[in-house]
């Protein structure tokens, strides 16, 4: 097979296409692509990008950063703002840059983007800006990130009502592809109306990968030509009235957004279902993708659509909806089924509409004709209910064997899937060496209350923390607590990411009004949460003493870990004192001691962003490594309970169950010292030794080639593993695969809130062509493939529930990586044969193999991070991946890291499918060799022996 020429650079080269793109990079193209139509339509735009970080749009400044010199180049200047509220008012700015003859271009395009908590505490930005307008040649997008089913929030969201409220248009992408045409339809939509445009973006597309037509000319925007334009046009005015903004808005800019949405063909007929059509469907969004889904387990096209009488208009501009595309829609209609998630937005205006209208057929959606519950306001929805709803619907107007069929193996899914029950759960949980493992702990009888950010977390531990607030609300709920309270004094946690944000005015706050309570504000040198951004302005310890210290906190002090580090001329406010982290619940009693707000500020840089820097030279490197002597050790766990960190692992000797560090996750924060017992060795000035591997050759056969499974339905792969192993660069490879042999792909990563320790799944579904993939997210039954890089996540019920008996292929890794729990409980133990068992209930005894893929991948090639991909060639050598090796093998390539280890990993692996004695044999000398304490005895007389 000839594979497609690619390269990392395609995505932001406008003359490639197409191009394999997450969500994230769409959004970049999309500048990169309005700049340079704007170019061709003899126009001098520049671009303006600007809002704050949050999930599901957590990692899009770090892209926008990452594509300095593609942006620069088109003049499109990105700037993270403080918080949400504050990066709006910058982009109202963007829109007067030529109202006083002052602009150096045309027109400035704008994103602003945020999650739903920004899109909550924006809402007074959004009104006044909308109703002042936009430029002719500039026009706003408001990207808004919305988690509906909460895998990344403190709440569930959904923004659009926001926007109806402010009378500002939404558009409801569908995927990727949509991401870039309704982006560039949004900023044409904004020009003409004078108003902003709100794009939808959701976990399943702007976190999602897929292959884009990227061309410039893919999207031909259509100017309205039955749309009376008022005296003075709809854009932004230098000298405007209150009541004349208002005006324009009711009168004339909804009339606009109606006439662009209709001459563009936002919302589109997509099955006309025939001259006898009874039965209708409309749909939006993500919605869309799950309906197209459910037409695929029904077994329906657009021909079977005919044949059955249903139609299919998608919405790709949930409001506002106009009255006469609803009537051309509904006409000849008895039924109208609208599916869209969460509160329903579409079908009350579906009912407005068509409420009196002649035949106004029935409409159901959120319930069904006789007000019970159809599609649920609460969670998610889901492919399979879609099918059963929308199959039950058909078979009651007219039987339909293949339908009648379909439907109760659907029906039986879903019972199966209620009836899974978890064995085991991995947990998020804290990196190893993370600042908030000492930093959360409070002195015994007191408590604390939890914020935004990774310090969340605290509340599943053993830390006397429960309870939070919205970002920057932080600690404001004692005041109004402590008056009706027994308890005289709080702890608050406050990130500096949220102290900078919002959560200074907070404390601001608890002074005025004089309650008790100490702010810890957790300084971790980057905002960790979302991937280790810098705090924006480059805020520093001694500005926040200063700042709360000029507010009348009654103390401050500073708590570290390097006490040390701080030069003498530090400008720090009067009275200040800095104490060693050791001295902390010490430190904490005095404040708490103290009436009124104290402030203490925890530094201590983050451990994730430590190692990033480290790799990059940026960071000092200790040279200093914890070693357990296991001959010492008592297996008490001490050292987990006083460190609270990941890295101390179980040890299984011949003596009993010891502890080890794992120095390939150890980030060097000691912590573990402070369990005081003998069997610590601290190791300077050594390095760590690495297997030596085995070389590949030799007198080994050559690798024969697996048949691989043919491609009708879109092939369904679901990768599972521990947070911070890799689990989404598998997704990535086996994409750009894909994608390298003129396939469709679609990817879905969910690492929600998944730190070191955490649950990743990695969802993919390649297709013959992109237009095949709808839904990627997996849902009963619909998997072919389940890699199993950590067997607990591998039997998590999520994974279980895609799985369909006797087809689905498991290929799981029993290495055992204990989670957080440990860290609290010495006598944890992963129920290991349970989780085996009902893998193989779920799958079937031959379509599961167990692989122990990191013992293997160790020995051969002297680094675990190399199992993976190890998985990955002993799936496809039983020829569970429907992808060439060449193309894997280029794509971890391109991927660019470790490349030789991990193309070997994947040959490695494919050996091990072969002849897995091989194998062993070949690393048989180097087992030989390990430490004679860690060789378990083999029988009762061998046990009896090495103990006389």
């Amino acid at each position: 097979m000839t594979l497609r020429p690619v390269s990392l650079d395609d995505k932001y080269d406008l003359a490639r296409s197409p191009v394999f793109v997450t969500g994230y990079q769409a959004i970049i193209r999309l500048c990169l692509m309005q700049k340079e139509r704007d170019r061709r339509a003899g126009l001098n735009t520049a671009g303006y990008v600007t809002g704050y970080r949050g999930s599901p749009l957590g990692g899009l400044d770090q892209q926008f950063m990452r594509a300095t010199r593609q942006l620069a180049a088109a003049d499109v200047k990105f700037q993270a703002g403080i918080n949400e509220d504050l990066a709006a008012t910058a982009l109202w700015g963007t829109q007067q840059a030529e109202l006083r003859g002052e602009g150096r271009f045309d027109g400035v395009f704008g994103i602003w983007y945020g999650k739903g908590p920004g899109v909550d505490r924006t809402g007074d930005v959004f009104r006044h800006a909308n109703l002042a307008g936009t430029s002719k040649h500039g026009g706003v997008l408001a990207l808004m990130g919305d988690d509906h089913t909460a895998e990344s929030s403190t709440t569930a969201h959904q923004s659009e009502y926001h926007f109806v409220d402010v009378m500002i248009p939404i558009l409801n992408p569908a995927g990727v592809q949509e991401i870039i045409d309704y982006g560039l339809y949004g900023f044409a939509m904004s020009r003409f109306c004078g108003t902003w445009a709100a794009l939808k973006c959701m976990h399943e597309t702007v976190e999602s990968t897929a292959v884009v037509d990227g061309r410039l000319d893919r999207v031909q925007i259509v100017t309205p030509a039955d749309f009376a334009m008022p005296e003075g046009g709809l854009n932004i005015r230098l000298h405007d009235t209150i009541l004349g903004q208002e005006a324009r808005l009711y009168d004339y800019k909804r009339d606009a957004m109606l006439a662009f949405i209709h001459a563009n063909r936002l919302n589109r007929m997509i099955t006309s279902g025939g001259p006898d059509a009874k039965i209708g469907i409309i749909t939006t969004g993500k919605a869309y993708l799950d309906v197209r889904q459910a037409f695929d387990e029904l077994g329906i096209d657009e021909v079977r659509c005919n044949d059955l009488g249903l139609r299919l208009l998608k919405i790709g501009c949930p409001w506002p909806i106009s009255r006469q595309e609803l009537m051309e829609f509904a006409k000849g209609l008895d039924l109208i089924i609208v599916v869209e998630e969460k509160r329903s937005l579409v079908e009350v205006q579906v009912r407005e509409e068509l409420y009196g209208t002649a035949n106004q057929p029935v409409c159901i959606g959120k319930k069904d004709e006789r007000g019970e519950w159809l599609f649920p306001v609460k969670g998610a929805l889901d492919p399979n209910e879609v099918a059963i709803t929308i199959g039950d619907r058909l078979l009651a107007r007219r039987h339909d064997d293949a339908i009648a069929t379909r439907v109760s193996r659907l029906k039986q899914a879903q019972h199966a899937l209620r009836e899974i029950q978890d064995v085991a759960q991995r947990t998020p949980y804290f990196c190893s060496g993370c600042p908030h493992n000492s930093s959360t702990v409070v002195p015994e009888g007191m408590r604390a209350y939890a914020g935004i950010g990774c310090h969340y977390m605290a509340q599943w531990m053993d830390r006397s923390t429960l309870g939070y607030t919205q970002m920057g609300g932080e600690g404001a709920n004692w005041i109004g607590e402590a008056p009706f309270s027994r308890r005289a004094h709080v702890f608050q946690n406050l990130g500096d990411g949220t102290y900078n944000h919002s959560g200074y005015l907070a404390i601001r706050a608890a002074v005025a009004s004089g309650v008790n309570i100490t702010y810890k504000v957790l300084f971790n040198d980057a905002v960790a949460m979302t991937g280790g951004q810098p705090n924006d302005g480059g805020l520093t310890v001694s500005q926040i003493a200063r700042q709360v210290a000029a507010e009348g906190v009654r103390r401050v002090v500073v708590v570290t870990d390097e006490p040390w580090k701080y030069p003498k001329d530090t400008d720090w406010p009067r009275a200040l004192t800095v104490h060693h982290r050791d001295d902390l619940i010490t430190v904490q009693k005095e404040l708490a001691a103290i009436p009124g707000t104290t402030v203490l500020i925890y530094d201590q840089t983050c451990a994730a962003e430590k190692r990033r820097r480290r790799k990059r030279g940026l960071y000092p490197d200790p040279d200093k490594r914890v070693i357990i002597n296991e001959l010492v050790c008592e297996g008490c766990g001490d050292c987990g309970i006083k460190s609270n960190c990941v890295s101390v692992q179980p040890l299984q000797t011949e003596w009993g169950r010891k502890r080890t560090i794992d120095q390939s996750s150890c980030n060097k924060d000691y912590s573990c010292l402070q369990g005081f017992c003998p069997s610590f060795v601290t190791v300077h000035g050594a390095r760590q030794k690495r297997g030596k591997g085995v070389a590949e050759g030799g007198d080994l056969p050559p690798l024969p080639a697996p048949a691989l499974p043919p491609i009708g339905a879109p092939y369904g792969i679901i990768v599972t593993g521990v947070g911070g192993t890799g689990i989404v660069t598998i997704g990535g490879v086996l994409g750009m695969a894909a994608h390298l042999e003129g396939k469709g792909v679609g990817i879905i990563d969910m690492a929600g809130l998944a730190q070191k320790g955490g649950a990743v799944y990695s969802h993919i579904r390649i297709a013959n062509k992109p237009e095949d993939i709808h839904a990627i997210r997996m849902a009963a039954g619909g998997c072919d493939l389940v890699l199993g890089g950590d067997i607990v996540v591998a039997a998590n019920k999520k994974v279980l529930a895609a799985v369909k008996h006797g087809a689905t292929q498991i290929v799981a890794n029993l290495a055992e990586f204990l989670p957080g729990d440990f860290t609290r409980n010495a006598d944890f133990s992963l129920p290991t044969e349970r989780l085996k068992r009902a893998l193989v209930t779920a799958a079937g005894r031959d379509n599961v193999a167990f692989v122990d893929a990191t013992r293997l991948a160790t020995a051969l090639l002297g680094n675990s991070i190399a199992a993976n991909i190890f998985l990955v060639g002993y799936a496809y050598q039983k020829g569970a991946l429907p992808l060439s090796a060449a193309a894997i093998e280029k794509a971890i390539e391109l991927n660019g890291e470790a490349v030789a280890m991990n193309q070997a990993a994947f040959r490695w692996g494919r050996r091990a499918a072969v002849d897995a004695a091989a194998l062993e044999a070949l690393i048989a000398p180097a087992a030989q060799e390990q430490d004679d304490n860690r060789r378990l005895s083999q029988s009762l007389d061998e046990i009896i022996a090495r103990r006389v």
